[in-house]
């Protein structure tokens, strides 16, 4: 007998090549035997290692990080990561995984194989994308590598499918930087209730600014929009500014200038944000009463802004702008005015339509006689009316009704949950009546609705103001 066959016979080596193989085949199922021969292949191999930071050498949001981050949660390969964050994406019930830090997952493009990990620990909680290329591919794929990247990060954006995100500059480090949440407001343009002419018209408005790039820079214009929105409290503003957001698939910023000390700080949040936004001032009217309008002004138009506006949409707010300095609000800061009344007939039956799914009811007429005559609500008044009575679109009619009717600090509460012989519910009633009435009671004290004699006798704050609701300034 040889010696090999000896030794193969030998229960000894049968027993440790048994157990070899048990751990080579545990190795591979938990992926450890994927980093041995990754280890083995690096050996072998030169690689380069190249790093797509959040944020660039001026505290700017590098924009190819969102492009890199966009591209690699499409990846299939995201699945076969060694560990991987499940979160919660755009709708409640979608799983989505997440790259885990220090994790490396693997791309193919051009016959060669590439690698991505992600590198935190940031203090200020910002994250490195980080490529590792073999020196012999880097010079002939990374260039076309990096352009297929591009190109399937702007497809995915225009089919709306990232998550987009609500900023908020923090109190904190002097407000100069930003928090985020996701943006899941449900407004649409289908939801908010406008003139349907004025509503097209805005529609048009930003779709013509979505294809206008080439355009603006032809003109030596830097390609952004900019929007006032002026009206009492509770017509509909900030469901518009989420309405503009979702039509655009663009994200938000929310400046809160209370948080801002000085002009340089305010300059550093507008550094800090990223193409395909809509930057937010709201109450600036309330603001100006308080502080000189030059920091404002400085933003609008100043050269920073200038450079660093671009693919952007700037919104602000007031309660009135009649009081505000002509040169504030004049074309070139301000392209587009959109003033918000308070609620007629055509906007209630948007409500209604929304809020009850009614599009017709016999009460239509009433409702319509009582707002010819000079009635009216905020269209947050006449939705909470609606909301308090949802399980029966009569009832919340008829408490619309009253509250136009009496105008006064009932409002018609009396009638919310209440149900008359006539009623007629369209399905079971699930609110109680204190629920009702405490809700619109609890909501106008938490967000200090105005109430407003409404007659066609009263004088509003708006009345020397243009009548068009909508004015474009070129």
């Amino acid at each position: 007998m040889s010696t090999i066959a000896m030794i193969v016979s030998n229960p000894i080596f049968l027993l440790i090549l048994g157990a070899a193989i048990v751990l080579f085949a545990t190795l591979f199922q938990r992926g450890w035997a994927k980093k041995l021969w990754r280890t083995i292949e690096d050996w072998f191999h030169v690689y380069q290692f190249l790093k797509v930071p959040e944020l660039n050498e001026t505290t700017q949001h590098n924009h190819l990080y969102r492009k890199v981050s966009l591209y690699l949660h499409s990846l299939p390969s995201i699945e076969d990561a060694d560990f991987a964050n499940l979160v919660t994406g755009k709708k409640q019930n979608d799983i989505v995984l997440c790259l885990g830090p220090n994790q490396t997952i693997q791309d193919y493009f051009l016959g060669a194989t590439l690698f991505w990990f992600v590198q935190t620990g940031d203090p200020n909680r910002t994250g490195t994308f980080v490529l590792k290329i073999r020196k012999v591919d880097k010079r002939r794929i990374l260039r076309p590598y990096l352009q297929h990247i591009h190109a399937v990060a702007d497809e995915i954006e225009q089919q709306g499918k990232r998550d987009l995100r609500l900023f908020m500059n923090s109190a904190d480090n002097f407000g100069r930087c930003w928090r985020s949440v996701p943006f899941t407001h449900p407004s649409t343009f289908d939801t908010v209730a406008m003139e349907p002419d004025l509503k097209n018209r805005v529609k048009s408005d930003l779709e013509s600014f979505l294809r206008a790039k080439q355009y603006y820079h032809r003109l030596g214009r830097v390609w952004k929009r900019s929007f006032l929105l002026y009206g009492a409290s509770g017509t509909g503003k900030s469901s518009f500014i989420a309405a503009m957001a979702n039509f655009l698939c663009y994200d938000v910023y929310d400046i809160d200038l209370c948080k801002i000390p000085s002009d340089s700080d305010l300059k550093s949040l507008l550094l800090q944000t990223t193409p395909k936004s809509v930057v937010v001032i709201e109450d600036l009217d309330r603001f100006l009463a308080d502080k000189s309008t030059r920091s404002i002004l400085n933003f609008m138009d100043g050269l920073l802004t200038s450079c660093c506006a671009e693919e952007r949409v700037m919104v602000f707010t007031m309660n009135t702008k009649e009081h505000a300095d002509p040169n504030l609000l004049r074309p070139g800061r301000v392209d587009v005015h959109i003033h918000f009344p308070l609620c007629d007939f055509s906007a209630f039956k948007t409500l209604a339509s929304s809020y009850l799914g009614v599009k017709d009811h016999k009460l239509f007429p009433q409702v319509q006689e009582i707002f010819q005559n000079g009635a009216s609500l905020s269209p947050a008044e006449i939705g909470e009316l609606m909301i308090a009575n949802r399980n029966s679109p009569s009832r919340a009619i008829k408490s619309v009704i009253t509250a136009l009717q009496t105008d006064g600090d009932g409002r018609g509460c009396g009638l919310i949950g209440r149900q008359t012989e006539d009623d007629e519910l369209d399905e079971p009633d699930g609110v109680m009546c204190a629920e009702g009435l405490h809700t619109v009671k609890d909501l106008r004290r938490l967000y200090g609705f105005f109430r407003f004699r409404v007659t066609r006798r009263s004088s509003s704050s708006n009345a020397s103001l243009p009548a068009s609701p909508l004015r474009l300034c070129e």
